[in-house]
């Protein structure tokens, strides 16, 4: 069965947005799928890990097409702001430069649904002739960005391909969606074609529960979850860090700044010496200036090592090597839905996880099901301070390990079984 599939994001692309669709492929064809993938020929990345181009297989056909980037304009304005935004980090508004604020404007009103509307018409036009002369009858779109939606929406329209739409986010409810400075009618546009290509599409795929209840409110088509997961690497010469190390994988964003829990560790850290000798909080990746003030402002700059981005296999390395890891998402209604992919590596590092979000999260599902560590909300001071009490206690005794259940539902491959069984019943 052949299946096209069509993305923006692709290795030398770095980042987890990538490698959802890079490990469907993957693993595709030992489920009688044949993947094809139309990707764009010159894209602009906010981020890069060429160790993930290793991972895609060699015995597919891979189509490209150019796109034009609005982002490289942008850069004649600040190329360090159009960087930013096109990664996701939008400062709070009191700390917006004019410039920010401006590209924010521009990228809300100018580009629905996003930077990379002028990929459409061109891919619509090569892949209409390219599905046609391979009799193509199932294709995918994953976004964000939206744009690719679009594309898939238009080419249902034209061939009556089965069409799966793939959210890894939700579209007018994400977080950032606010931060865009969007006027009514563009507002309105994008909930427009949110509900235009939710009613088109013969199949909607997400992320999260939360994200199909938001769905099932604007669809009658069938919607269903299939979570980001863990892949089966094996990372060798892996030793546990000898300091009691809390990491953090991945972005931070402005409103990811959990203040409760910078305070419970400058307080044991003031009351226990022996926690002050060996704690260190390691940032691995983009952190805004936001999160950086508050903890330094929460006196904990000593302890804090700040990585920067690294490749996927290095990420990998560090989850295993932590004595800790920290999960943080935004403590908003909006990010309620949002399970980020760092969770599944998290569970199979065997390393406990402390997460903080927002009330009803569907992270804390997870983290309660698997046994995986312990989720709070972003207030509860006194139950974040016993936790890490008791870590450090069985850490002291080189006890501290993540005892977790059920996980291995959550495999790559289990996944991309279900997910080649939902494009098989398509056919049907």
């Amino acid at each position: 069965m052949k299946v096209l599939l069509i993305t923006y994001y692709w290795p030398p692309a770095g980042g987890p947005g990538v490698q959802r669709w890079l490990k469907f492929v993957k693993y595709f064809k030992d489920f009688g799928i044949e993947p094809i993938v139309y990707i764009p020929e010159n894209p602009t990345y906010p981020l890069i890990d060429t160790s993930l181009v290793q991972e895609i297989p060699d015995d597919i056909t891979i189509l490209k097409q150019p796109i034009f980037e609005p982002y490289r304009l942008a850069e004649v304005f600040s190329k360090k702001d159009s960087k930013t935004i096109s990664k996701g980090i939008i400062a709070g508004k009191e700390k917006q430069s004019w410039v920010q604020r401006l590209l924010l404007y521009i990228r809300g009103n100018f580009f629905i649904p996003d930077a990379r509307k002028y990929w459409v018409k061109p891919s619509v036009k090569f892949l209409t002739d390219f599905i046609t002369k391979e009799e193509i009858d199932t294709i995918i779109t994953t976004g964000p960005p939206h744009s690719v939606h679009i594309i898939g929406k238009e080419l249902k329209e034209k061939l009556r391909v089965q069409w799966v739409a793939d959210f890894r986010d939700p579209w007018t409810t994400i977080g950032y969606h606010k931060k865009l400075k969007l006027s009514k009618r563009s507002s309105n546009e994008h909930k427009r074609l949110e509900k235009e290509v939710l009613s088109s599409a013969d199949q909607i795929t997400v992320t999260s529960y939360t994200t199909k209840e938001e769905f099932l409110e604007i669809t009658q088509k069938p919607i269903s979850v299939i979570t980001n997961g863990y892949d089966t690497e094996e990372i060798i010469d892996v030793k546990l860090d000898d300091c009691f190390t809390i990491s953090h994988i991945g972005s931070l964003l402005s409103g990811r700044d959990p203040k409760t829990l910078w305070k419970v560790l400058h307080d044991i850290s003031e009351e226990n010496s022996a926690f002050a000798q060996q704690l260190k909080l390691k940032l691995v990746g983009a952190v805004s200036e936001d999160v950086l003030s508050s903890i330094k402002e929460a006196g904990l700059s000593k302890f804090l090592e700040v990585v920067g981005y690294v490749s996927h296999n290095e990420a990998i390395k560090i989850q295993r090597s932590s004595q800790v890891l920290l999960l943080i998402e935004i403590d908003t209604e909006d990010t309620k839905c949002i399970i980020p992919g760092k969770l599944f590596e998290y569970m199979i590092s065997k390393r406990p996880i402390i997460a903080v979000g927002p009330k009803e999260a569907d992270i804390s599902k997870l983290i309660e099901e698997t046994n995986s560590g312990k989720f709070f909300q972003y207030t509860e001071y006194d139950k974040m301070k016993s936790l890490l009490l008791e870590y450090f206690d069985k850490f002291k005794e080189r006890k501290l390990v993540s005892e977790t259940e059920g996980i291995e539902k959550y495999s790559r491959k289990a996944l991309t079984h279900e997910m080649s069984l939902l494009l098989q019943n398509l056919k049907k």
